[in-house]
């Protein structure tokens, strides 16, 4: 998604709609992109006047691995405790 590679808004309209299988409404995705923006995990730019592209910051990035490894260790801790 954001964090592989820039996308502009309609792009990740449709990639969560895949992903979810079920209608993202424009209403919800706008406002939480520009909350991402104002907590400077995610960068806007316009590319015209009515497109605008989003980009992981370094520190959206950073998050994002946190979080991952976080989950991870959370599993690992899980199937550890299933097998034991």
């Amino acid at each position: 998604m954001i964090i592989d590679e820039a996308r502009y808004g309609l792009g990740i309209k449709r990639e969560l709609e895949d992903y979810y299988s079920e209608d993202v409404n424009h209403g919800r995705l706008y406002p939480n992109l520009n909350d991402l923006v104002a907590m400077g995990l995610v960068e806007k730019t316009e590319l015209d006047k009515r497109t605008n592209l989003y980009t992981a910051t370094e520190l959206g990035v950073r998050v994002r691995n946190e979080d991952a490894d976080w989950v991870e260790e959370r599993l690992t801790v899980a199937i550890d405790e299933e097998v034991a």
